[in-house]
């Protein structure tokens, strides 16, 4: 995402969203405890716009994004969104639709890692979230659910029918997406979709010491691994050599690689820049 901006000011408040900066980490918290943190139609534009907002701030290296209370999130709100569509044309409807789905994509192309810190329910679009994170840290108490087929929609919602098979199989994925039955943690963790399992209750705190480390780190190698990761899904090898190629040769030219090669030297961690 470009980090040009026009003429309008950084939103100092989400009216949807709990967010707090911090050496380099950007933590989100969905913060409708009372609702399992149900989407609004008001939250998606928040996160839509907000990874937007972050991705131009070169201050932020990672992200966490949380749910307060007993889940994380428990999909779309069944009242305030379900019932509204039902009084939508057909033109509202791939509004909304495209919406949630560009939700998605600002996920996948900010140029940060981002880690879904998961205890209790990520149902519906709320596991769509943590699918569509970089990393998916998870307690004992996490379970996933993509519901669509429940409510008689599509399991293929928001880009999961992309997604899932990439990171967990294709037999997995037609699994979980056709029959919507809940994958508990163990499960979870088993075929992929939990990349780190915690204690009880210690899913906050392992996304947020991982997202120290991802701070710390070198934040331009970051970028272009999860960009790499992206992009080389649908390419043959031949581009994929001839991408990473091009790729390696820019970050050569880089200050974090000169910067390695003289703490190497002199014995010494490196202070990395990000540049």
């Amino acid at each position: 995402m470009s980090p040009f901006t026009g003429s309008a000011a950084r939103t100092p408040d989400w009216r949807h969203l709990r967010v707090d900066l911090a050496d380099g980490v950007a933590t989100v918290t969905l913060a409708r405890p009372e609702k399992l943190n149900a989407l609004t139609f008001g939250a998606y534009a928040d996160l839509r716009d907000l990874l937007v907002e972050l991705s131009r701030e070169r201050s932020v290296r990672a992200l966490v994004l949380a749910g307060e209370g007993r889940g994380f999130c428990s999909g779309g709100d069944v009242d305030e969104i379900i019932g509204a569509t039902l009084a939508m044309d057909t033109a509202q409807l791939l509004d909304f639709n495209r919406m949630t789905g560009q939700v998605v994509r600002a996920v996948r192309e900010c140029p940060f890692p981002v880690i879904a810190a998961v205890h209790g329910v990520a149902a519906g679009a709320g596991a769509v979230l943590a699918l569509a994170a970089d990393f998916r840290v998870a307690d004992p108490t996490a379970r996933f659910a993509f519901l669509f087929t429940r409510v008689g929609l599509s399991g293929g919602d928001m880009g999961a029918a992309y997604l899932l098979p990439r990171v967990v199989g294709l037999g997995h994925a037609t699994r979980l997406l056709m029959l919507g039955e809940p994958v508990r943690a163990p499960e979870a963790e088993r075929i992929g979709l939990i990349s780190e399992l915690t204690e009880e209750g210690g899913a906050d705190e392992g996304a947020a010491q991982l997202a120290r480390r991802l701070a710390e780190g070198p934040a331009l190698a970051y970028a272009q691994t999860k960009a790499l990761l992206t992009a080389e899904l649908d390419m043959p090898l031949s581009a994929s050599v001839e991408l990473d190629a091009s790729t390696q040769a820019h970050l050569m030219n880089g200050e974090d690689y000169a910067e390695f090669h003289s703490a190497f030297k002199e014995k010494r961690p490196p202070k990395w820049s990000g540049r």
